[in-house]
């Protein structure tokens, strides 16, 4: 696992996320839900880690196979559009 320190931070955020899959972050890193796992391990504080393992645990959004929906992508109704690389934001 050769990453970039903005690699590791970006594979640490999308392991935070809920809706980002360990599938996702295999397909853009290369890297399994076990070396995943090491990585946070490695770059978090222990208290930090006891608690993203509690909130990753059993949670279907994070692995695609569990997940209820199949196509496409969960989209919060209040989300905006996001167009030519614009974030619209909420004023």
């Amino acid at each position: 696992m050769n990453l970039t320190i903005e690699q590791i931070d970006r594979v640490i955020e999308m392991a935070w996320e809920d809706r980002t899959t360990f599938d996702a972050i295999k397909h853009q890193f290369g890297l399994s839900e076990k070396e995943v796992i090491t990585v946070m391990r490695q770059e978090m504080k222990p208290s930090s880690f006891k608690m993203w393992r509690k909130r990753v645990q059993g949670r279907k959004t994070k692995h695609a196979k569990l997940r209820t929906f199949v196509n496409g992508r969960f989209k919060c109704s209040r989300q905006k559009q996001i167009t030519n690389n614009t974030i619209s934001k909420r004023y």
